[in-house]
Parts: C-alpha cells; sequence; structure tokens
C-alpha cells in the first residue's frame, strides 16, 4: 500500500521547509511557516522543526501560475509534428479537437490537463476560454456549461482557475464571418451578446473563492474592433482581467495593417484595450512604438516560448518587455509542454540563440515570471511571494534527482536545471494537493488522462445536437 494522502482541506498548520525562496536572490534555510485560513501568518528562518510541523524537503518556491492555457489544446500533443508539422496542419486538427467535445468530456479533460499542471508546481492557471456552444454554434441549455465544465475540472484538480472567457466573433481581421463547421461555436453574435452571457457566468460564480472570472479579446483577428469596447466596459466594470492574443505572427500584424492602417498593439490602444490589467499574449512581434504603448500604458505581457517554437513564431523582445512597467507573465499555451521552469529559462535561452551572449535575466527576474507576476496578471493579486499576509502556495524542488544532484540550494538550479518532474509537493491556499509527487485525490491522472484523449481522439465522435 502506498503513503496515507495528507487530508487537503486542512488549511491551518506549520511547514518546514529545507530551504525557502522568500524573495530577492537569496535562499534561506530552516524556515517554518505557519499558515491558518490558506495564508501566511509567520516566517521563521533557522529555526527547528516542531513535531507537528510538516515537511517540505529540497528548495521551496512559491506557487507558480500558468497564465496562457488553452485545456482542450492538451489532446493535441504528440499528433501534430508528422508532415513537418506545420501551423496549418495543426490548426486542423485542433478544429477537428474542439468540435468533439461536449460538457461531461471537457471536464474529464480539464481535470486531466490541470492535474498534471499541479503536479508541475501550477497552482492558478489561466484558461483562455472560447469553446462555448454546440455543434453549429447552438447554445447548450446553460449557455456557460462548457465554461463550467472547466471550473469543475479546476476544482477535481485542485488548482485555482482564473476562467478568462473570450470573445471570439470573426475568421479574419477584415471582420469576416466565423466559418462554417468548429469555428461557429466560438462566436456569441456580437460583443454585447458575449457581455450578457459573460455576466450570467460570473454572477452563477459570485460565490466561489477558487474562481475569478475574466475577459479575453481573441485577437484583432478573432473581434472585429468596433465590437472590442464592449468587452473593455465589462472587464473595467468588474476590475477583471483582461487577455489577448496580439501580434503572435507576422502575417497578423501586416493584415492588421493592411486593414486598419495600424499594427494590433496600436489598435488595442486606441479601442482603450491597454492598462495595467490587460495582458498581451505571446507579443512576438512588436515595433519600437508598440512597446513604448506597451511600456506607458503598464501592460502586461504573457510570453509562452514552448508553444511559440512548436508554432515557429519567432522569438519576441523579452529584454525590452521585462525592463517595462507591466507584468511579464508566463504560459503554456498549446500545452505541447507542462513546465514553468522550461518556460521561464527558455526566456533566457532563447534570447542568449538571439543576441549570442549568455545571462539576460537574472534567475530571479525569470522565476518571479513564473510566480508573482503570473499569479497578478491572472488577478491573484495575493499569491505569487511567500510572505505574511499571502496566499499559502508551496512547491517543493526535489534537490537529489538526476538533474539536480549536486547542484545546490539556488535559484539557479530551479530556473536553468529542474523540471517539472522534480516537483515533489505542492501546496495551494493552504491545501496538500500534492504529496511525494502523488495527487491527493486522483489516484492515477496519468491513465485517466490517457484514456480521455484516446476517447476524443482515437474513437469519438461529434457530439450531438445540444438541448434547446
Amino acid at each position: 500500500m502506498g503513503a496515507l494522502m495528507p487530508d487537503p482541506t486542512h488549511t491551518g498548520s506549520t511547514w518546514w521547509c529545507e530551504h525557502a525562496w522568500l524573495g530577492d536572490d537569496t535562499i534561506s534555510s530552516s524556515v517554518m511557516i505557519s499558515v491558518a485560513g490558506g495564508r501566511i501568518t509567520s516566517i521563521a528562518p533557522n529555526t527547528h522543526p516542531p513535531r507537528s510541523a510538516r515537511v517540505l524537503k529540497g528548495l521551496v518556491v512559491p506557487g507558480m501560475a500558468n497564465a496562457h492555457s488553452h485545456a482542450f489544446h492538451r489532446a493535441l500533443r504528440g499528433r501534430t509534428q508528422r508532415d513537418r508539422g506545420t501551423f496549418w496542419t495543426w490548426r486542423d486538427l485542433m478544429y477537428r479537437t474542439a468540435d468533439r467535445l461536449d460538457p461531461d468530456s471537457y471536464r474529464l479533460l480539464a481535470r486531466g490537463v490541470y492535474a498534471e499542471m499541479a503536479l508541475a508546481g501550477i497552482t492558478a492557471v489561466g484558461e483562455f476560454h472560447y469553446l462555448h456552444h454546440g455543434p453549429n454554434g447552438r447554445p447548450y441549455a446553460d449557455p456557460n456549461a462548457m465554461g463550467k465544465a472547466l471550473v469543475d475540472g479546476a476544482a477535481d484538480a485542485g488548482v485555482r482557475l482564473t476562467l478568462l472567457d473570450t470573445c471570439y466573433l470573426s475568421s479574419g481581421v477584415d471582420g469576416a464571418p466565423l466559418a462554417p463547421g468548429p469555428q461557429q461555436r466560438f462566436g456569441d453574435g456580437s460583443g454585447d451578446a458575449w457581455a450578457g452571457r459573460t455576466e450570467s457566468l460570473r454572477q452563477d460564480l459570485s460565490e466561489r473563492t477558487d474562481v475569478i472570472v475574466g475577459a479575453a479579446v481573441h485577437s484583432v483577428r478573432g473581434v472585429p474592433r468596433e465590437h472590442i469596447p464592449a468587452v473593455v466596459e465589462w472587464s473595467n466594470s468588474h476590475a477583471a482581467p483582461l487577455h489577448v492574443h496580439s501580434s503572435e505572427q507576422t502575417a497578423e500584424v501586416d493584415q492588421c495593417i493592411a486593414v486598419h492602417g495600424c499594427t494590433p498593439t496600436a489598435l488595442l490602444r486606441d479601442v482603450g484595450a491597454l492598462g495595467p490589467r490587460t495582458t498581451a499574449v505571446h507579443a512576438t512581434h512588436l515595433t519600437d512604438a508598440d512597446l513604448a504603448d506597451l511600456d506607458r500604458t503598464a501592460t502586461g505581457v504573457c510570453f509562452c516560448p514552448t508553444t511559440e517554437r512548436d508554432l515557429g513564431d519567432g522569438i519576441g523582445p523579452a529584454p525590452q518587455l521585462l525592463d517595462s512597467a507591466g507584468l511579464f507573465s508566463l504560459g503554456s499555451d498549446s500545452h505541447a509542454v507542462i513546465d514553468l521552469f522550461e518556460e521561464a529559462r527558455a526566456v533566457e535561452l532563447d534570447e542568449r540563440l538571439a543576441r549570442r551572449e549568455r545571462g539576460v535575466f537574472t534567475a530571479s527576474r525569470l522565476l518571479g515570471a513564473a510566480t508573482t507576476d503570473g499569479q497578478h496578471a491572472l488577478g491573484w493579486t495575493d499569491a505569487g511571494r511567500i510572505s505574511v499576509g499571502e496566499r499559502a502556495d508551496f512547491v517543493a524542488v526535489d534537490l537529489g534527482s538526476i538533474r539536480t544532484a549536486g547542484c545546490g540550494p539556488t535559484l539557479e538550479t530551479a530556473v536553468f536545471a529542474a523540471t517539472a518532474t522534480d516537483v515533489t509537493d505542492v501546496v495551494i491556499d493552504g491545501r496538500h494537493i500534492v504529496a511525494d509527487r502523488r495527487h491527493h485525490s486522483i489516484d492515477d491522472p496519468a491513465g485517466e488522462l490517457g484514456q480521455c484523449i484516446s476517447a476524443l481522439m482515437d474513437t469519438g465522435a461529434p457530439q450531438k445536437e445540444p438541448a434547446r
């Protein structure tokens, strides 16, 4: 029999960390942390653990935030590289996958994907959610059934969710209507209709403390210019996070200039979409004027390096953006890999390739992007640091694995040597969600996820028409 798993509902306790990152560039040792009501109440380094303390070995860092996720894209992993894996073969399979999901299968898939995130040390996820309706765009009896499936999946996995309900109305920068087929499932008809549905979702979830309902503009391709203000206004009225795909590919930038006479960043600026609660996802191909607009408005950005590599999108201007006034967060996007350590080091390593120079960013700045900046970009402004008053999110990294052996308890070990498989324990809001690499409530997350994806991709069929 395996070890007895801890009770994840217990949020008042004392934790003793062998080593812990409490901020700056230093690591503290023998750190005792008291927690009550899911929040940190005291921190005492260089302290012997009392008998009642729960022990976290290795290096403990704050909970990481995956600021950009498309849960259903996880089903594509390993399936899109044939025929040289072009963007178009990837997109084709993505649409076919979207067409097969219903609320029940979406919850199962999300449960597995978010469990994979929890096991990787991710304590909060921003789900960029645009798969709203049934086949051919017909609403389910509950128009937010698909969003609620994601909420339930996150709750099963024990991670906090920022549900970035996404407005997606058109198939091109010129405002062309959504194409027949899977794209019809994404649309609400107008920005105002999107706002009405999303407000209903927000009200339905208003009592939840583990969910934030935010907003998203899919892109300047996916939302005509005249409909973006409705999304911005809804976001402003609730002080909610607002995310948007922007400048991911050069073709998007060129088309926007051809149709609107400006870049995507400038268009978003002109309709009032930039600001400190906004996150521009990817932000790969930016002009100097774009960079100045993002800095002046303190607009954040989210890099997704493993997806940007996988799709051949390019390398964004990380040095300028990391020095900008906005937050700099990280996401796994299409989930080609779910590993925030990899995303963090990729920012540095990609820049080394681009400029043929090492040591562009410090390990603390990169880990801060994966923790503090990511949590704040998702609206969890009381998370991402091991500090009194903050949410009790802890991630223990094994310092004796084959990857980290001999490296020592340093931030450089976490960022440049560790991987998601080195995460041993994860505490979320004081709850012990992962212990000794085992999820507290899902006995076989890999088996469940494999069965779900196989049923969806190998034996699945297009779903029935939803109930009216």
